[in-house]
């Protein structure tokens, strides 16, 4: 049994849930069940990447597939050039946020849709755990490719150059896959009068400074302190494969992911009449109202990217976001990307006149968060039926799409159990009121310990 298989990707541990030999298996597999004809393949910078996109190789020419390797990049270069060169799929061997002696694979089909238990996944696990494939098939061959000025004119595509005020930001990628692919999207920005402060800019696979992860707080400082020390308009950092951003305003506070997914659907809003914009039910508030005042259309989903993407395209909606910083781009193929939001962030702040911090601050005050909080449960279910015996008096609507989702007079919340770990994850979020979240969160927290 492969252990490194998961519910949306490949990931585990080097030596022991993932080896080149998987790989290899893993590239065969993929082969057989996609039946893709090329692939694209691209890597991350972790020491052991290469290695393990040189197995993926061996597996895929093995089944006769013409690979399209475009080398050291990001997950989303992946997405994007397997649509951009009509592959039938694409590998990008990636661990991301996950520790050093970790790494994995995120997998696409055709057009860059993601593969999955019931899209084929499954097939492939089983398949590579075989290991039963017999003589190499012949007409198999791997050439390096490089989409990345056409992914860089698509990244363009997004903001409108002109009028632009000057801003200064940091960017900070983590010593991650990211400085090459940025270098090349500020070179074809030379119009725009951005100047960019680079912190940990230099891929490097040992993370001198460690895992790039901003979603942790303790790997925050850098970006805060280069924010306040060079007086810049915002701060942005991402993590090892960038599909993920993470934003500070102009005094170096982070900002949470559910006020991000509301300017992003604001920014949208104002660019397309009516847009349809897609988000997940653990905080919905400040979403909801920037896309009400703009005239959008909100969309609920299951937390996810399998199923924010199908159902953005079921709606062909321009936008979806999740408050743990994915965020999905109809335009993009319906993929996530950590490179679009943080232009369309700065065309914000560039064409408003305000800081950052302004245009959050009455977000925050008119719909105060918990953030996500986890605890660990001896069984999650039992857990969830007592906190809904316990709230269930004073809900007005109640919805289970994901997890449990509580509507109440003023504020709400949803509790879910985690998909790959015994804890519960619960967001409560009022309407102005902060010490409700607060007194909301402890009622929690006290039936979930009377039950431990």
């Amino acid at each position: 049994m492969l252990s490194c298989f998961k519910s949306y990707d490949v990931r585990g541990k080097l030596g022991e849930d993932l080896t080149e030999e998987i790989c290899e298996a893993i590239g065969r597999a993929f082969a057989r069940v996609m039946t893709p004809g090329s692939v694209v393949t691209g890597r991350d910078i972790r020491d052991s990447s290469a290695d393990l996109q040189a197995a993926l190789h061996r597996g895929l020419v093995a089944e006769g597939v013409k690979v399209h390797d475009i080398g050291l990049c990001g997950t989303e270069e992946v997405y994007f050039a397997t649509a951009h060169f009509g592959a039938g799929g694409g590998l990008m061997v990636t661990a991301s946020h996950n520790p050093i002696d970790y790494n994995g694979i995120k997998l696409v089909r055709d057009g860059a849709r993601p593969v999955s238990e019931d899209t084929g996944l499954g097939e492939i696990r089983a398949m590579a755990e075989a290991d039963d494939f017999g003589p190499a098939i012949p007409g198999g061959a791997v050439e390096p490719r490089d989409p990345r000025p056409h992914y860089v004119a698509h990244l363009m595509s997004y903001i409108d150059p002109r009028g632009l005020r000057p801003l200064k930001i940091v960017v900070n990628g983590g010593n991650g896959a990211i400085g090459p692919t940025f270098d090349a999207l500020q070179e074809a920005m030379r119009g725009v009068p951005f100047n960019f402060v680079k912190v940990h800019h230099t891929p490097d696979g040992s993370f001198p400074n460690g895992i790039p992860n901003p979603l942790l707080p303790e790997n925050r400082a850098a970006t805060a302190d280069a924010v306040r020390t060079h007086g810049a308009d915002m701060g942005v950092a991402w993590d090892g494969d960038f599909d993920r951003c993470f934003f500070f305003d102009e005094t170096g506070a982070f900002i949470d992911g559910e006020y991000i997914v509301a300017l992003l659907a604001q920014a949208f809003c104002s660019k397309e009449t009516g847009a349809g914009i897609v988000h997940d039910p653990r905080v919905v508030y400040a979403t909801r109202d920037r896309i009400e005042a703009c005239g959008g259309t909100a969309i609920l989903s299951r937390v996810g990217h399998s199923h924010i993407k199908k159902i953005m395209r079921e709606h062909d909606a321009v936008y979806g976001g999740e408050m743990s910083a994915h965020h999905y781009f109809r335009d993009f193929n319906y993929c996530d990307s950590g490179m679009i939001p943080w232009l369309l962030v700065a065309e914000l702040v560039s064409r408003s006149g305000q800081g950052l911090s302004e245009m959050v601050a009455r977000m925050r005050a008119d719909f105060p968060s918990s953030g996500e909080i986890n605890f660990t449960v001896a069984d999650s279910q039992a857990a969830i039926d007592a906190v809904v015996a316990a709230f269930e008096d004073q809900t007005v609507d109640l919805d289970r799409l994901d997890g449990v989702s509580f509507t109440c007079d003023g504020w709400r919340m949803n509790i879910r159990a985690s998909n790959t770990e015994p804890v519960l994850r619960l967001n409560v979020e009022a309407k102005g009121d902060r010490s409700l979240v607060e007194a909301k969160v402890a009622e929690v927290r006290a039936v979930l310990e009377r039950i431990a």
